[in-house]
């Protein structure tokens, strides 16, 4: 027996790499001033539904929500043998909070059609939530098993994974279909495969090719600019290098459940951290050192 694939990953702004303008003043991520990369958790997440596919036979579909440039997280997924690739993309969607993303990812799913397991990384670093996983299972009205260890075992229409607890693990079974959350203790993603590499690197979505032509042809005519971007897609047509692009309108979505009117959350303060304090304070490595450091807390009223 086969098994229909999905998993659910995430082009975010590397908070590793954080500078002054990482933040905008209304509290939200400058997307812009930080370097895009792979959710981590989320790929693990495609090490886990390869493995699965891998294992017990099957596809996989990487599915992605986010502007054009986000394609380039599913080309990762291709490069790692990935069977298909969707990108969920629409200025509607902009400013959703976890609940209107979770409405808007479960309605792609449902669009997908058939399926008997859906990963998700546990949580993406930029919103740090783990919220988004399980509301796709309620609005799914599937089981969710979170946490993900290891895939124990899939038999016919059953799943035993081992979930980590926080103080250990357990051992748990659920019917399939079924959405699990993976984190990055799970396993070690597999590296692209060159001949993945070599066949997908240009592949796009339409979206992606006016921004790529204006940068090529700056000083090209608008008529000049849709010819050759007509030009271009019927070239990745015929090489069946089109990635699927997919709007709120072709997944049947409630507008009014998408973006910021269906975003219930508001940012309730922002607060900006000022150091003052210049230099710094050398604290023995003894006992009496210790003491000393715990007092000058409590003082400054740092602690207690």
């Amino acid at each position: 027996m086969s098994y229909d694939i999905i998993v659910c990953v995430k082009q975010v702004p590397d908070t590793a790499n954080v500078t002054a303008e990482a933040m905008k003043e209304d509290g939200t991520v400058n997307r812009g001033a930080l370097p895009a990369i792979f959710n981590p958790e989320d790929l693990h997440a495609l090490e886990t539904a390869l493995e699965v596919r891998d294992n017990y036979g099957g596809t996989v579909t990487a599915l992605s929500m986010g502007p054009p440039k986000a394609a380039e997280v599913l080309r990762q997924c291709l490069y790692r043998g990935a069977d298909r690739g969707i990108l969920l993309t629409d200025r509607r969607a902009a400013a959703s909070d976890t609940l209107a993303t979770s409405y808007i990812i479960s309605q792609a799913i449902k669009a997908i059609g058939r399926f008997d397991f859906v990963f998700c990384g546990r949580q993406a670093i930029d919103g740090d939530t783990a919220q988004v996983g399980p509301q796709c299972a309620e609005k799914l009205g599937v089981p969710q098993i979170t946490y993900l260890e290891s895939v124990v075992g899939v038999t016919d229409k059953t799943v035993k994974i081992r979930r980590n607890i926080g103080h250990g693990w357990e051992v748990v079974e659920a019917t399939l279909p079924v959405l699990v959350t993976v984190l990055e203790t799970a396993n070690r993603p597999r590296p692209p495969k060159a001949k993945q590499v070599i066949r997908f690197k240009r592949a796009r979505v339409e979206a992606e090719l006016p921004g790529e032509v204006r940068n090529l042809m700056p000083d090209a005519t608008d008529d000049e600019r849709k010819a050759e971007v007509a030009r271009r897609s019927e070239d990745l047509q015929q090489r069946g290098l089109v990635l699927e692009q997919w709007d709120l309108d072709r997944i049947g979505a409630d507008l009014q459940r998408c973006g910021l009117a269906g975003s219930p959350t508001k940012v309730f303060r922002v607060q900006s951290i000022v150091l003052t304090k210049e230099g710094y304070t050398e604290i023995a490595p003894t006992e009496e050192g210790a003491q000393q450091m715990i007092h000058e807390l409590i003082v400054d009223r740092t602690l207690g």
